[in-house]
């Protein structure tokens, strides 16, 4: 396929989308060996990953004891995606995804090392942990949109959705896992040991990798190495295809304004209900069991319509402003699951959408693009948020952040509506559906 065919030849869902996709079980991609060794290996790895956030966080919270502190730990984290995420897509690309992958996994597993190091010496600074952030963003900046486009490789385009579900469904389980086991080791032998327990997971992903049988994957054509112009070249892949760009704006709305968990639950838990750590880390442990049943029922569906993309990104805000003012503990750690299922559908449906709309040869450079403005938000959206939560209080920030959701969901649904050829109807009278979408009638041409 050329790329010159752009999305119009790739099976793109859209809100008017009517054909029935293949049949697919919760777990049907597990049936492929390759994926398999992949899944295995990332889950175990996410789950150290999970157990260094949790720690991380907790880590600058004690040392700084400022909420804005979490939130530029979390924006050196992922400030190279906002700089380079887009050449990362270009390298995806160009060279095999598989040898990439060998490349940036080792690379974390040495961040993780690090970070390791110097806690367990007794000299760990808050600098140490920015440089660490900082080092593991660069690397993600090539490794995401290099695991984002190999899953089709492992798993070939029918299975791709149900694959992006169930990748999706192992990090929320290693979500699940992760917080609890730190909240362990941390206090029992001290937040070091987390980092080494995430340093040495990444020797999973790496052994899967060496197992993957490379004659049975479906592999993408290549960019050639030696042509200019092949980031603008994504760029105007994108902006010609509104089944590509709306999803894209909107998830880096919620990526900047609506994913700030690290710096509102815990302060929820440290100012608000004073319950430490051990508190921060049943929140996000009630928000990973939310993710996890989203994925799972992400994977189940055959479709990944856009209107139910802005209608759960839609819901996904409101929710943020219902929970921002729960004044009970027990309350709000009970609505978190929720919210994480509702966050996670938005994610999934969004990545789905876009990697199904895309030629393979564009894939990498596209999947950057959408990581770019999921993550690459964070670094305005962390001290933002983070500042909010120290001047005017978590609740206030949680709310706003939810509003801005609400209404960024609001706008790009109709302008994907718009795109479809659509109208919003709306008619009041009993036994009617008082507010739909509906085709508009095409204007009739002047008589000769």
């Amino acid at each position: 396929m050329s790329t010159g065919s752009g999305a119009d030849s790739a099976p793109a869902p859209t809100a008017l989308d009517t054909t029935r996709p293949h049949k697919t079980s919760m777990f049907s991609s597990l049936r492929i060996r390759n994926y398999r060794l992949f899944a295995a290996g990332a889950a175990v790895s996410n789950t150290g990953t999970w157990m260094a956030r949790i720690t991380q966080d907790w880590l600058v919270l004690s040392l700084t004891g400022s909420s804005a502190a979490v939130g530029v730990t979390t924006a050196m984290q992922f400030l190279p995606m906002l700089l380079f995420g887009l050449y990362g897509g270009v390298i995806a690309d160009r060279f095999a995804k598989r040898n990439l992958l060998f490349l940036t996994q080792g690379a974390m597993g040495m961040g993780g090392l690090f970070l390791a190091a110097m806690t367990l010496s007794g000299h760990v600074q808050v600098w140490h942990v920015y440089v660490t952030a900082f080092f593991t963003g660069l690397v993600t900046v090539v490794d995401n949109p290099t695991r984002q486009s190999f899953v089709s490789e492992l798993v070939g385009p029918d299975q791709l959705r149900n694959a992006v579900s169930l990748n999706s469904a192992n990090f929320q389980s290693a979500r699940l896992i992760g917080p609890a086991v730190a909240g362990l080791v941390t206090a029992a032998v001290g937040p070091g040991w987390a980092f080494l327990a995430n340093g040495l997971s990444f020797l999973a992903p790496l052994t899967g990798l060496l197992l993957i049988r490379t004659a049975e994957l479906t592999r993408s054509p290549l960019a050639p190495r030696g042509r200019k112009g092949q980031l603008r070249e994504g760029l105007n892949y994108v902006s010609r295809h509104p089944e590509l760009i709306w999803p894209i704006v909107l998830i880096g709305f919620i990526g900047t304004f609506g994913f700030n968990f690290p710096i509102w639950l815990s302060a929820y838990a440290d100012d608000v209900f004073h319950g430490g750590s051990g508190m921060y880390a049943l929140f996000t442990t009630l928000m990973g069991a939310g993710s996890l049943i989203g994925a799972l029922l992400a994977a189940r569906r055959r479709s990944s319509r856009l209107r139910m993309l802005a209608g759960a990104a839609g819901l996904f805000g409101v929710a943020l402003i219902a929970v921002a003012a729960v004044p009970s503990a027990y309350v709000f750690a009970a609505l978190l699951v929720p919210v994480g299922a509702i966050g996670l559908t938005v994610n999934v449906t969004a990545n789905s959408s876009v990697q199904m709309a895309t030629d393979p040869e564009m894939r990498g450079r596209v999947m950057s693009l959408f990581m770019m403005v999921f993550v690459g938000g964070t670094p305005l959206g962390g001290p933002l948020f983070g500042w909010l939560t120290d001047a005017y209080g978590v609740r206030v920030s949680f709310a706003l952040g939810g509003l801005i959701v609400a209404v960024a969901a609001l706008g790009v649904g109709l302008m994907l509506a718009r795109a479809a050829n659509l109208r919003l109807k709306v008619d009041l009278r009993r036994g009617r559906t008082h507010v739909e979408f509906v085709a508009r009638e095409r204007e009739l041409a002047p008589a000769a």
